[in-house]
């Protein structure tokens, strides 16, 4: 049904929105005159004065309409700029944890001072979050003389500041800092092995809101588009070394070029589901270039095995050639060089695909990056293996309260409602937007397209119209810059590879007769200036006279965001600009993703060389194609989310129990609980209620207690067996109960519960990370669980809970054990003042090494590639040297009969119905 009329009589929800907004924007006017006559001193005292009535139980926002009004005075002084009343709109709006849709150029940093200041008051710090060093940097010495007008602390966090600096910065009211940097922060923090090790400020105690325990304060997310839908495609991870051999790749990369690939279409995919046609036949594989995905036929399996020299590519053994088979594959087809990459001084460089720069430190995880390695024939670097990760979408879901601001924001309103809860309001200009948007000029071929661009180019550089071009890749940059070369027109390119120039490059583009070719990192966060920066006033004049910035697209991006905020680059506060993009049916995204009636219909108009056409079909056909696109990505970037949740309860967990461990709480009750929950697992595989005392394996079980708690209280396996079963738990309990009281004797009381908080914390880290390197496995294979009818998020979150329960089994055993055979170096009274005596590891015991069964089958999860943090600038310790990690065990190969009774394979030392069997 259309509710369309419902608008016209109601206005539209945005406009409600806005109408509620108005009266606190008329309550700061009213403000303004008595606060513009306050002296420096007095304006400066306001913030004390706030603070005393937050602490008198005055509501936040009763103090909003004066505390802007404050705000816009000071901004006057300290940086001589005045907020407009649509400014403190988009305030209001932050203010109240939604998104504020504001066009370039209307001044979003001026903005956030609004409710930075306000929020700040309570003394629990602000967040403001950026894309890059440079603008947080920018953001902090350009605002930061507003904030410390009135008496606030303002800091900036950047990548190759050591970690006391880090601190220094967020203990500040205000804080400057890219995603990244602050989510890598967070990560790092939850490895540390003491708490004043840490950097980032938390809340005091945790607020819980839809099942998701809020751990920071408040945040607004500059860009936030970028941030929370481009970037939240790729999560945090920091990573160390693995063990694995290079070699596979090198091996692996040698067979690619003998192999037969297929690349296919939506088209054929989707007719092959009705013909049943086989696409794979008489190839060894398929690529899927729209899915970012390649599969090996049986052909090519047979074939792999042939040229490797192995039996099967499936088994036990090496059950891992597949994954690095498919990962060489995806680099040789899908991966192209100065696209996705760049080759620079022997390493390759990720170029984000979103803002067109370079990434150095940056790699793609699964082995994908050691497959570009040795496609490009250099050194490949070790695998790494995931110490910590998180995706963007729960690290944000940490804060209380989160609002974001950005030019474009409304065609992903959904997304951002459904993963985040925030609302999108449309802030309107402080002047009239004149910008003239022309239609899409469409051309058959890529030449022909590129033609028809250098000539628009050269005509508006002869009338000295500044020009910005819009391109998607460095190989398109370079290429149109070679073509303007021939023409001999100057211009700038600006590319991933000439990034140290951006700043100026961008400062320039508003100049007469520049011409800019920019990828997607044009300037964002940057506005173009008519006339050049600094500005010339007469040039920006006759450029205005002119028709202003003429901003040319060369083709369409996946996202009609990305092309928005490529548009929005001219007509900033009420200039004069302009815009098209030009289009070629062979682009990519028209390629992969628009239809056989455009072509159908392009052939059927019979166009000659170099002739254009403009349609209203066709625009629909291109934002269909886009809205494809978006959904898709949206798709991937919900099915990331949807893995990470299952981890997220378990990550939220083992970083709760460390945050207990290191504020100094006792976890004597935890100690004892580990004690009653082995026990009884202990009892029910030795000594089963229902079975009879005879057939109870209490040689087992007088074993475990010897071993691990050096006593057994004068029983023998033959004195346990002439107990009863309830006379055997009070036994065995009372034996544990007793070596707990014997070894806090021995070291002292102080230090035994010292001891089990530097002990459960070790044991922690170690069994969280081995539990990553399980799920990495599982991830890996789980995607084939659906050729056998199953859900692979289902088999996922299963396996993952099976995972994690063996996992807190393993600390539970694990630090009873070292709890009881960890050497002291120095006894209490030995030790010197002030400090514990010293913990020497020991070798783990034969209980402990219970492992999960690593998935048969290998192979992605997700149809994006992940990007990892290589190397931290500062790396936490886990509180363990490598060489006290026993190495990671290899598959469990189960032979194909084994009794129930039987000892399990695996060497946990539990029968197999209580282990593997079950």
């Amino acid at each position: 049904m259309n509710f369309s009329f419902l608008s016209r009589i109601f206005g539209s929800q945005n406009e409600r929105t806005l109408k509620r907004m108005a009266p606190w924007v008329q309550q700061i006017n009213t403000h303004e005159p008595a606060i513009a006559a306050l002296s420096d001193a007095a304006l400066k005292d306001k913030t004390a004065e706030f603070r005393k009535r937050l602490a008198e139980g005055t509501p936040l926002e009763n103090l909003l309409p004066e505390a802007f009004a404050v705000v816009r005075e000071a901004a006057k002084r300290a940086i001589g700029l005045r907020h407009f009343d649509t400014q403190m709109l988009g305030g209001i709006a932050l203010h109240q944890g939604k998104i504020a849709e504001m066009k370039t150029g209307e001044g979003k940093t001026l903005v956030a001072t609004l409710p930075v200041y306000l929020n700040a008051l309570p003394g629990r710090g602000v967040h403001v979050i950026t894309v890059n060093d440079y603008l947080a940097k920018r953001d902090r010495q350009w605002m930061g003389p507003v904030y410390e007008f009135l008496g606030m602390t303002v800091g900036s966090v950047q990548h190759d500041m050591p970690p006391d600096e880090h601190r220094a910065a967020y203990a500040c009211d205000i804080t400057y800092v890219t995603n990244n940097e602050i989510g890598f922060d967070y990560l790092r923090d939850n490895m540390v092995v003491r708490n004043e090790d840490r950097v980032l400020r938390y809340l005091p105690s945790p607020v819980e809101r839809d099942g998701i325990f809020r751990r920071l304060p408040f945040a607004i997310v500059d860009e936030v588009d970028s941030i929370l839908v481009d970037e939240a495609r790729t999560p945090l991870i920091i990573s160390g070394p693995a063990e694995e051999s290079t070699e596979k790749y090198a091996i692996v990369n040698r067979i690619v070029p003998h192999l037969k690939g297929r690349m296919i279409t939506e088209k054929e995919e989707i007719e092959a589901k009705y013909t049943g046609e086989d696409l794979g036949k008489g190839y060894d594989y398929i690529a899927d270039e729209k899915a970012h995905n390649v599969t090996l036929t049986d052909e090519g399996i047979a074939k792999c095995e042939k040229l490797l020299q192995i039996p099967s590519l499936y088994d036990d053994v090496q059950g891992e050639w597949v994954h690095h088979i498919t990962q060489a594959l995806r680099a040789h087809q899908l991966y192209r060089r100065d696209v996705d990459y760049v080759v620079k001084d022997g390493e390759v460089i990720i170029v984000d695909e979103f803002t067109g720069r370079l990434m150095p430190g940056r790699r793609w995880s699964e082995g994908l990056h050691q497959a570009v390695e040795a496609k490009e024939n250099i050194r490949i670097a070790e695998e790494n293996q995931t110490l910590a990760t998180i995706t963007f979408q729960n690290f944000f879901r940490l804060y209380e309260k989160l609002a974001g601001m950005t030019g474009t924001a409304l065609t992903e309103a959904q997304e951002f409602w459904e993963i985040y809860k925030l609302d999108v309001v449309e802030i309107p200009t402080n002047r009239p937007m004149i910008r003239a948007d022309h239609a899409d000029v469409i051309y058959r071929t890529e030449r022909e397209k590129y033609n028809a661009i250098v000539v628009e180019i050269t005509d508006l550089w002869k009338q000295g119209r500044p020009v910005l071009v819009g391109t998607r890749s460095i190989e398109k940059s370079e290429k149109l810059a070679a073509m303007l070369r021939q023409k001999g027109v100057p211009h700038q390119v600006l590319n991933a590879k000439f990034h140290e120039m951006e700043a100026q490059i961008i400062a320039q583009a508003g100049a007469k007769a520049t011409v800019t070719i920019a990828t997607n990192m044009a300037g964002r966060g940057t506005d173009i200036v008519l006339g050049g920066n600094p500005p010339d006033a007469a040039q920006g004049d006759e450029i205005k006279k002119l028709g202003g910035l003429h901003v040319l697209g060369t083709e369409r991006h996946e996202s009609r965001r990305i092309d928005n905020q490529l548009r929005g680059r001219t007509g900033r506060q009420g200039d004069p600009g302009s815009s098209r993009f030009y289009l070629a049916l062979d682009d990519e995204l028209m390629r992969l993703f628009g239809t056989d009636r455009l072509s159908g219909m392009m052939a059927k108009l019979g166009m000659q060389e170099g002739e254009d056409i403009q349609h209203p079909f066709l625009t629909r056909a291109i934002e269909n194609a886009q809205r494809k696109v978006e959904a898709m990505n949206f798709d991937i970037r919900k099915q990331l989310l949807e893995y990470d949740n299952v981890m997220n309860k378990q990550r939220e967990m083992i970083y709760s129990l460390r945050n207990q461990i290191l504020s100094g709480e006792d976890v004597s009750e935890n100690i004892e609980g580990m004690v009653q929950e082995t026990l009884e697992e202990k009892l029910d595989l030795w000594a089963p209620p229902k079975e009879i005392p005879e057939r109870w394996d209490t040689a087992a079980l007088h074993a475990w207690l010897t071993h691990t708690f050096n006593q057994d209280g004068g029983m023998t396996p033959e004195k346990l067996t002439k107990l009863s079963r309830e006379e055997l738990h009070e036994t065995t309990q009372a034996i544990i109960r007793s070596a707990l009281e014997a070894r806090e004797k021995e070291l002292g009381s102080d230090f035994f519960h010292h001891l089990e908080r530097m002990v459960l914390l070790q044991m922690i880290d170690v069994a969280w990370k081995e539990h990553l390197y399980d799920l990495d496995q599982l991830k890996k294979g789980i995607s084939l669980r659906a050729y056998a009818q199953k859900d692979p998020l289902i088999e996922f979150q299963k396996e993952a809970f099976s995972l994690f329960t063996q996992m807190m089994n393993r600390i539970r055993e694990q630090t009873l054990e070292y709890l009881f055979k960890m050497h002291v170096g120095a006894g209490p009274e030995e030790a010197p003042e002030g400090k514990a005596p010293a913990l020497l590891p020991v070798p783990r015991s034969v209980f402990a090494k219970a492992r999960a069964v690593k998935p048969e089958f290998e192979g992605p999860v997700l149809g994006t590639a992940q990007t990892d943090e290589q190397e931290a600038p500062f790396g936490p310790s886990s509180g363990f040297e490598e060489e006290d990690v026993s190495p990671r065990p290899k598959p469990v190969t189960v032979p194909e009969k084994i009794g129930r009774n039987d000892p399990c394979p695996c060497g946990s030392g539990k029968k197999y119905k209580k282990c593997h069997g079950r």
